[in-house]
């Protein structure tokens, strides 16, 4: 697959009006979307509004419309920062030599998964954000992306079969069990340790015939 970047990621830095050159204006919009995050996590993604997110960064209205034009605009930056920060640990986890085995190493990658439902004010609404591509888009989907990239990792690592069935496999399997934590969070604020686990067996089951 050609590289592509997250379909979220682009339409988001296209969305946001000034892009930030100098440090504090960085610090200013990291702040802008750690209070977006919050308002998220405590009402979810549906009731944010522009004026909620300047009130929890305690900025003016006007500063967050100087980065962003609209809410969607908001949501959508932080779906992408979301993304590129899971992506870039997952893809470290699956390098780190302490896992010898595909297995581990994948299972320590879903780990950080549900490290991030657990803790990261707004990642259980916005991971990927394809829920936010309001328009026909021809871009590959970003959970496509994801997998595609995570199988590279793995199949390098541990010469795992490549084929297309294969890679099919495996991004059902990361579909599938992102969509199993979610509602393992629905369910418990700490996630049920029964669907995690179900999580788990669903992977490993599509997995078994190409991986072994």
């Amino acid at each position: 697959m050609p590289d592509i970047q997250l379909s979220t990621r682009t339409d988001a830095i296209a969305l946001i009006r000034n892009e930030p050159v100098q440090a504090r204006s960085t610090a200013r919009l990291a702040a802008l979307l750690d209070a977006a995050a919050q308002v998220v996590h405590e009402i979810g993604y549906e009731r944010l509004t522009t004026a909620m997110v300047a009130e929890r960064a305690g900025a003016s209205i006007g500063t967050v419309y100087r980065y962003f034009p609209d809410r969607i605009a908001v949501l959508q930056s932080l779906a992408a920062r979301n993304a590129e920060r899971m992506t870039d640990r997952v893809l470290a986890e699956l390098r780190d030599e302490r896992h010898t085995t595909w297995d581990d190493a994948l299972s320590a990658g879903f780990g950080l998964f549900v490290v991030a439902f657990a803790e990261e004010p707004g990642f259980a609404s916005l991971r990927y954000g394809d829920v936010l591509d309001l328009r026909p888009t021809t871009e590959v989907p970003a959970y496509s992306v994801l997998a595609d990239q995570m199988f590279g990792v793995l199949a390098g690592r541990f010469g795992l079969t490549d084929s297309p069935d294969a890679r099919a496999a495996f991004e059902a399997s990361v579909i599938a069990s992102d969509a199993i934590a979610a509602h393992a969070f629905v369910l418990d604020p700490r996630g049920s340790q029964r669907y995690l686990e179900l999580g788990a067996r669903a992977t490993r089951a599509l997995l078994a015939e190409y991986f072994g």
